[in-house]
């Protein structure tokens, strides 16, 4: 008898733990597989949350099947402790060990709000940006110029929120006194500037910083990023370019930078000053004149007078030689890889053609033809006649 009870103790134990072992590999499968989601879903975890409140959250949203399941896994691989605040993607068929391992690495917030500084040319915008989850494409909120305005109550409620993503995007073509005189508009920072960077020493970019990060930093990072670049740039450059040192190559990217915002015309435009140098000529390239006169501090916002053309200063193109002293602009990656590898062309010259690219001549009698079309458009558009090169 006592056989036959300890014979169906252990039979009975038997199927337990062969139930328990099937459980627990259902639940391994439950936690490691796809999960329901069919639709992306932006999942906020705020600051001293729990994994039991975030658990029922996506619950809520439908991006896992269980609770239980999830802080099991989680407490399992012993990341139950690790949850970070901030506001996280939750792609469609995410696993619920995916979505531990998204909710406890941390990093910036990859849905939400956004809060973008960007400094332009003309102007320094700041942006605030929702994510659409459905769409994955952010949509533009509030936009407002912190240099003639203050922010809008919204935006204030909306940015002070813990897991807003703070980005500053550096638009190409900006000087560096220009990029200093914004950060000190960004209130999200930290630090005071002593000087302003050398002229073309920073990278355009778009850089992702966290609240109260310093000034100073992201200006470093801005010219480690910009070394990198041309530095890159100058080990495949090619072989037989008018400039001797990475920093003459700077120079000319700068200049390309702002005499087109065309991509594709970057390299002709850079063939032509390539091929004045080779021959002797003057640059003849307004926006050097103009960076003379304005020392970089913001847009000139005139035409450059007949004195400033004549005037004699170390950026007037049209009366000094060769290239001037410093660049004029930070330039991005495109303008220098195409001051470091320009088209092969015949070209001297080039002038606006009307429709925001140029016209490109070999000869002068060429040059002028297209001079004189420019200068059609201008009149019928009551433009004041701009220099133009070789005039």
């Amino acid at each position: 008898m006592w056989r036959h009870i300890v014979s169906n103790f252990l039979t009975i134990l038997i199927v337990l733990l062969i139930a328990l072992g099937g459980l627990a590999a259902w639940g391994k499968r439950q936690f490691t597989g796809p999960g329901p989601l069919t639709q992306a879903v932006c999942l906020q975890v705020k600051p001293g949350a729990s994994f039991s409140a975030v658990s029922d959250d996506l619950a809520g949203q439908g991006a896992i099947t269980s609770g239980y399941i999830f802080r099991a896994g989680a407490d399992y691989s012993g990341k139950s402790g690790a949850l970070k605040f901030g506001s996280y993607l939750i792609k469609p068929g995410s696993s619920m060990a995916e979505i531990v391992e998204q909710v406890t690495a941390g990093g910036p917030s990859s849905c939400g709000t956004e809060v973008n500084f960007r400094i332009g040319v003309t102007t320094t915008d700041v942006i605030l940006r929702e994510l659409d989850p459905d769409t994955g494409r952010y949509v533009e909120k509030i936009k407002f110029s912190p240099a003639v305005e203050a922010a809008p109550g919204d935006f204030v409620d909306a940015a002070a929120q813990p897991d807003v993503r703070l980005r500053v995007t550096l638009v190409e073509g900006v000087t560096s006194w220009q990029v200093v005189d914004a950060l000190k508009r960004a209130d999200f920072l930290t630090g005071n500037v002593a000087a302003v960077p050398p002229e073309g020493s920073l990278a355009p970019d778009l850089y992702e910083v966290a609240r109260g990060s310093d000034r100073n930093a992201l200006l470093a990072e801005m010219s480690a990023r910009q070394g990198r670049i041309l530095d890159d740039a100058w080990a495949s450059r090619a072989e037989g370019l008018p400039y001797d040192t990475p920093e003459e190559a700077l120079i000319m990217a700068s200049i390309v930078e702002k005499e087109t915002g065309v991509a594709d015309e970057r390299r002709q435009v850079a063939s032509v000053f390539v091929n004045r140098l080779e021959q002797g000529m003057k640059l003849q390239t307004d926006p050097t004149v103009i960076y003379g006169v304005t020392k970089g501090q913001g847009p000139l916002g005139r035409g450059l007078r007949q004195s400033e053309l004549r005037g004699k200063t170390p950026y007037n193109t049209y009366v000094i030689e060769g290239l001037p002293p410093t660049p004029i602009a930070n330039p991005g990656r495109a303008a220098i890889a195409a001051a470091l590898n320009p088209d092969s062309t015949p070209y001297l010259f080039f002038v606006a053609d009307g429709s925001g690219g140029h016209a490109f001549a070999e000869t002068l009698d060429q040059h002028n033809a297209n001079v004189a079309k420019w200068r059609a458009i201008e009149a019928e558009k009551g433009q004041t006649p701009a220099p133009v090169q070789g005039n």
